[in-house]
């Protein structure tokens, strides 16, 4: 059976379509008006080897802020559709990941109940045009939507476009891991996730 889900949703404030495959190979396309976000969702399909296809149009006018929230929740209810019931998935999955003086550890649980913990230090305000507030804007709107706990850390790094890409390639590794079908049976003792 295909682990694969489209979505597409539209409001006042953007318009986003969205189209993935948990058993793909990492090819991406990604367009959301937003050059940096879509260099980090182009690692986050690249190492989870999650398919993505993802298009936005926002209110950029006003700033990022709408676009990058509604894509975190798109593409958390994307993911939780395509899930399904998750028979036999191995449901955590972690990463620590360096990406040249920046290191991100990264825990996940697909597990049903979402919760966020970000810890994660910047020492500029902004990668290029890109307010580094917006990652956690996102992953909050994505463990939300996707019903699935996240743990962050970043230790140390001095370059924020590095410990950006560090934690978006480890939480694509960790989901890459927690996602893979392992068993046939739900991995919990209530029997459902």
């Amino acid at each position: 059976m295909a682990r694969t889900a489209e979505l597409k949703r539209e409001t006042n404030e953007t318009k986003i379509s969205i189209e993935m495959n948990l058993d793909g190979a990492g090819r991406y396309d990604v367009d959301t008006g937003v050059g940096f976000f879509d260099h980090m969702m182009a690692h986050l399909s690249k190492h989870s080897k999650i398919d993505l296809t993802l298009k936005a149009k926002g209110d950029l006018e006003v700033d990022a802020h709408h676009t990058v929230e509604d894509v975190g929740i798109c593409l958390g209810q994307c993911l939780n559709d395509a899930l399904g019931d998750k028979k036999g998935i191995a449901r955590y999955g972690h990463s620590s990941l360096p990406m040249e003086d920046a290191l991100a550890n990264v825990a996940l649980d697909l597990s049903g109940r979402p919760f966020c913990v970000y810890n994660a230090e910047y020492r500029t305000e902004r990668i290029g045009d890109f307010d580094v507030e917006l990652i956690e804007e996102f992953l909050r709107a994505f463990t939300n939507a996707g019903r699935f706990n996240l743990h962050v850390n970043v230790p140390y790094g001095t370059n924020s476009h590095h410990i950006a890409e560090a934690i978006f390639k480890a939480i694509g590794q960790a989901f890459g891991t927690a996602a893979k079908i392992v068993g046939k049976e739900i991995p919990s003792t209530k029997g459902t996730l």
